[in-house]
């Protein structure tokens, strides 16, 4: 594989990513057609090599590349793990990942695919296999697990060295056994998400309770809005 990843050097070459402000997603410059973006995020984009699809190649801005040996490291300590990705090389720009398939939780309440309990059992025991390991795991939320045939595989690690707690994770549990039951099945629209999530990272820090309350609100609103539309 080494020589892959020589030629996936090549051509990454000709690819650019830039970071932007009020953690916004990255911005991609530059394409390759034996290349495919299979995520973006705020401090990288994440490429597969078509001829050997089972890597994934996590391309980091310039003025992130700080954080490329940090999340290395962090790698090596989950190395014994099912729950997270592997990490097979560390280069000047990128990591070489295995590729993980799956959805992100995301993705399955927009397209109303149901999220076993499963998959949250499994995202606990990801959280004490890394605590062990003397990680802080956290950035945890519905872009960073995958539904993997009923399971959960917990993506980006890059904050697992930080201190404090976010209480993303603890937020999403909370909600998932107080309110998923009244979604579950059924699709949630992308424009909703979002909104939820604008306002969750402006307000996290009230209680999930009250932020329950407005989400419910918004939601009856949001349904309403569509009745409207679609008269």
């Amino acid at each position: 594989m080494e020589k892959d990843w020589l030629i996936v050097d090549e051509l990454l070459s000709e690819i650019k990513v830039t970071s932007n402000s009020k953690n916004k997603p990255v911005t991609i410059h530059g394409s390759s057609k034996e290349l495919r973006c299979i995520g973006v995020g705020t401090d990288a984009a994440v490429f597969q090599y078509i001829h050997k699809p089972t890597y994934a190649f996590k391309l980091y801005a310039d003025d992130k590349k700080r954080k490329i040996h940090t999340e290395a490291q962090v790698y090596r300590e989950l190395k014994e793990s099912p729950f997270f990705p592997k990490c097979y090389a560390v280069r000047d720009r990128y990591l070489v990942l295995s590729f993980e398939p799956g959805l992100t939780l995301y993705d399955c309440l927009i397209q109303g695919i149901p999220i076993p309990y499963r998959v949250i059992k499994d995202v606990d025991e990801a959280r004490r296999f890394a605590r062990n390991r003397n990680l802080n795991p956290r950035d945890i939320h519905l872009k960073n697990v995958l539904l993997q045939n009923g399971r959960a595989k917990v993506i980006d690690v890059s904050e697992y060295l930080q201190h404090g707690n976010d209480f993303r994770w603890e937020h999403l549990k909370k909600a998932y056994d107080k309110y998923y039951k009244i979604i579950e099945g059924k699709s949630v629209p992308s424009g909703l998400l979002e909104t939820i999530q604008k306002s969750y990272n402006q307000r996290h820090h009230n209680s999930i309770e009250e932020f329950m309350k407005d989400i419910i609100k918004l939601k009856m609103f949001w349904n309403k809005d569509l009745t409207k539309k679609a008269l």
